[in-house]
């Protein structure tokens, strides 16, 4: 959990810089990222 709540700050870290960047395609594809691991997070608690 500890990792994967890890990987989840790198990747919206990664994200707020690719937003200020201008970076669109990679921003969403972070976003996405985001999304994998919110989900893994909440598997993982409802078991």
């Amino acid at each position: 959990m500890k990792n994967l709540t890890k990987q989840y700050e790198v990747a919206s870290s990664k994200a707020t810089e690719f937003m200020k960047n201008g970076q669109i395609s990679q921003y969403f594809d972070t976003l996405l990222e985001m999304n994998k691991y919110k989900r893994l997070m909440t598997a993982i608690v409802a078991n």
